[in-house]
């Protein structure tokens, strides 16, 4: 079954989903004008402090105020301060410095959060550059390996290419992407990253507040980017302007995977028509979902998490071996679940409730199977407990706006 990145364009949004098949597993919607925040690095100026909760509101554009927390951010990078980068007088790398905050200090920072609702976009010190198979972070000294890579000889082997590389200013995160690759193509990468954050870090303390350092590629670059493209057929677009952009980022960045991508020509059948975009997009934010077993899941998201409630609907309709037919929707549940947290970006706090069931060991079996299903979440998700009420917890990190919004922004 082919998996097919699909990126187009309606009216002035461009949407790129990823497909098994002809199933939707995967989509985001951005601005087809560059006007997403997500990743941006500016020169930001301090407005506010607020001790109480240890935080400062920085303005990184006129009016544009973000959210700062001091206690996660101790090494910030401030305005006209010299360059760190490099060796001393002694010949050693210089330690990182602490610095307090006060009002009107201009700072560099990144946006690591949008705006949610009522919660304004967050920006960081700790810049991170992500590229296909590491991501720099300054701050942090170490060599870090995705989880997901459990093969411990590969993992020793990128641990060893890569820690030659960190210093006491920055150190860097090995993506799942870079399991097996050869290493002068994660080298390339890594001097890359090295290069751009010294320009950021150099020359950006020097420029005039609010100045935009650094502008993250959008939003369906990034798909490219982040999605495992070992796992990825094609590349596909119908749109000339946006086979270019992709051509021109692929070669520079990505040249293992130019020849992957292809522009779609059918005058009779667009390639969101041949796929069904709208009408999945449209599925993806209803609140009910049908199960094939005639059970049913209904989605709430709410302000401060999102409620699944799992229901037998027509499923135990003449049933006899009642708790049997549970697990079986349970577990039907389970795998419908997993995919739309992915499809609609849930993320955050997310509570289930599945149908009650009598024996512990199909409580064990659910759990066992629904952790599976989430480990196929390229966002990090963790199955937290089931309570003693049998509701059962899931986080998922919060980076992009759930589909909703982004539907409800754009469309």
């Amino acid at each position: 079954m082919n998996h097919n990145l699909v990126i187009t364009k309606y009216k002035d949004t461009i949407i790129s989903s990823f497909f098994d098949g002809m199933e939707m597993v995967q989509v985001s919607l951005s601005p087809a004008k560059e006007d997403d925040i997500l990743g941006n690095i500016y020169l930001g100026k301090v407005k506010n402090i607020v001790k109480n909760i240890n935080a400062a509101f920085v303005e990184i554009a006129d009016g544009r105020i973000c959210y700062y927390s001091m206690s996660e951010n101790r090494y910030p990078i401030m305005a006209n301060q010299p360059s760190r980068t490099g060796l001393d007088d002694n010949g050693e790398e210089p330690e990182l410095k602490e610095y307090k905050l006060k009002m009107g200090d201009e700072l560099i920072v990144q946006v690591t959060k949008e705006d949610i609702k009522t919660k304004a976009p967050v920006v960081s010190s700790n810049i991170n550059l992500t590229g296909k198979f590491v991501a720099l972070t300054y701050g942090k000294s170490i060599v870090g390996v995705s989880a997901k890579i459990d093969d411990q000889d590969e993992r020793s082997r990128l641990r060893n290419l890569v820690k030659a590389f960190a210093c006491k200013e920055y150190g860097f995160i090995i993506r799942t992407n870079a399991a097996y690759m050869d290493d002068h193509i994660i080298i390339n990468e890594i001097n890359n990253l090295i290069e751009i954050y010294r320009d950021i870090r150099e020359y950006g303390v020097h420029k005039n507040r609010f100045s935009l350092l650094y502008r993250t590629p959008p939003g369906y670059l990034r798909d490219i980017r982040d999605g495992y493209s070992d796992r990825v057929d094609e590349f596909l677009t119908d749109d000339e302007e946006l086979y270019e952009i992709i051509k021109e980022y692929l070669i520079k960045h990505q040249p293992e995977d130019k020849d992957k991508l292809r522009l779609y020509k059918d005058d009779n059948l667009s390639l969101s028509s041949l796929y069904g975009i709208k009408s999945k997009l449209d599925d993806a934010i209803k609140a009910h979902v049908w199960l094939k077993s005639g059970g049913t899941l209904v989605i709430q998201p709410t302000e401060a998490l999102t409620v699944i409630d799992v229901n037998t609907g027509k499923a135990v309709a003449g049933k006899k071996k009642v708790q049997d037919t549970f697990l079986k929707v349970n577990l039907e549940a389970a795998k419908e679940i997993a995919k739309q947290i992915r499809l609609r970006n849930l993320s955050g706090i997310i509570i289930i409730d599945f149908i009650d069931m009598a024996l512990q060991k199909n409580k064990d079996r659910l759990m066992e199977e629904f952790e599976e299903h989430l480990k196929k979440d390229p966002t990090k998700t963790t199955l937290v407990d089931m309570t003693a009420l049998g509701l059962v917890e899931v986080t998922r990190k919060k980076v992009r706006k759930p589909l909703h919004e982004q539907m409800k922004d754009i469309m």
